[in-house]
């Protein structure tokens, strides 16, 4: 049986056999996406970082209004959580 290689869009084959190099990311986990700088830390998804942050559709006056639900992380500055049990804008 041969060992000889080729390599075609993205598939090795060596020999009768074949490999798929790169094509699923190198075969490890996928890195967990890093907070962006104008997303605040203590919320998910994102919501940016500004003076206030109310509920869409609420009685709020923004500037930023946020559609929920959105999962609270440690401590809630924009109160977006009515109810304390760690979703805001519900």
């Amino acid at each position: 049986m041969s060992r000889a290689r080729r390599s075609l869009l993205g598939l090795t084959v060596v020999g009768s056999g074949l490999f798929l190099a790169g094509c699923f990311g190198g075969g490890g986990p996928a890195p967990a996406p890093q907070p962006s700088a104008e997303c605040h830390p203590n919320y998910s998804p994102c919501v940016p970082i500004g003076s206030d942050a109310d509920c869409a559709g609420g009685s709020g006056d923004g500037p930023i209004y946020v559609s929920g639900p959105v999962q609270i992380i440690g401590g809630d500055p924009y109160q977006l959580d009515a109810d304390g049990d760690g979703l805001g804008c519900e």
